[in-house]
């Protein structure tokens, strides 16, 4: 048994995946924008990545825009057989580097050829459709026009999946009359919990739940609590936060990011880690401002 197999698996559309992935966001420059300061490594971390077992990893065409499947194409493929590669659609970037909503069918088309070509991929085995009615989180909004696209380019044979990401339960409720939804992809951390019912929900359903910014994205976790019980298991806080998220559901699937061999190795040393019951209940009880 691999290190990683220690976490589990768990099923992302028909395809079988290690509970601990890789979000290839950080790949890019800064504000996750423009080509990264270190190539090499970037394309290190990935092979790394593989080598060590991960065959689940998240990524998007609006990262860069272009450069982190670029770079995943160029370390990676061809690929593993048994490699996932998930994407997500529903969002440009500016010249100014700004977020913005592109739902429109030729928008999303569009953007489903791009994943393609700079993956290099005939099809692609899961994606995304990010909501953007509020960049901040989920907000209310149909999104019925949108999945229907993607639902027709997936008739077409270039989708094998879809998924959702930044939704509300609602959306997720409404999005299922259209289409199988395989995963949800929502902000959730230690910290920021507001999805503890929805989680429930699709674990009840089979369905996989992969959190972003699990480690909290832009502003890293800070907790006395976080940082007491990593002290007293000999880790660090970041690896205690992954690990309460692997300990939460067995639905969850990680995607921690990084750019760098070394925070790879200490992400992916999370299999490894099992919190005690009294750890997990101080990190339950923790209550951020």
């Amino acid at each position: 048994m691999s290190n990683l197999e220690k976490s589990g698996s768990f099923n992302l559309g028909d395809r079988t995946v290690e509970r601990l992935g890789y979000g290839a966001m950080q790949l890019a420059g800064k504000g996750v924008f423009g080509p990264p300061k270190d190539r090499a490594e970037a394309i290190a971390v990935l092979r790394e990545a593989v080598e060590s077992g991960v065959n689940h990893i998240d990524t998007s065409d609006f990262y860069g825009p272009h450069v982190t499947n670029e770079i995943i194409k160029e370390a990676l493929h061809p690929y593993r057989n048994d490699l996932v590669i998930v994407t997500k659609v529903g969002a440009t970037r500016g010249a100014d580097a700004s977020w913005n909503a592109a739902f429109s069918k030729e928008a999303l088309t569009h953007a489903i050829q791009d994943n393609l070509r700079n993956l290099g991929l005939d099809v692609i085995e899961v994606v995304n459709l990010r909501s953007l009615f509020d960049v901040h989180g989920p907000a209310e909004g149909s999104l019925e026009e949108p999945l229907t696209v993607l639902a027709d380019l997936q008739r077409q044979g270039l989708i094998r999946h879809i998924g959702l990401s930044n939704v509300t339960a609602k959306q997720v409720a409404d999005s299922r009359k259209i289409t199988e939804i395989v995963c949800v992809q929502n902000q959730y951390n230690i910290a920021h919990r507001e999805d503890d019912t929805l989680i429930e929900q699709l674990a009840a359903e089979g369905t996989a739940y992969v959190p972003f910014f699990p480690l909290g994205g832009f502003s890293p976790l800070q907790s006395s609590t976080l940082s007491d019980v990593a002290a007293g298991l000999g880790a660090t806080p970041m690896q205690v936060a992954l690990a309460w998220l692997l300990q939460r559901a067995p639905n969850i699937l990680l995607i921690p990011g990084t750019s760098s061999r070394v925070h790879l190795r200490e992400n992916l040393a999370v299999a490894d880690l099992a919190l005690p019951a009294d750890a997990i209940e101080k990190l339950d009880g923790i209550i951020f401002a």
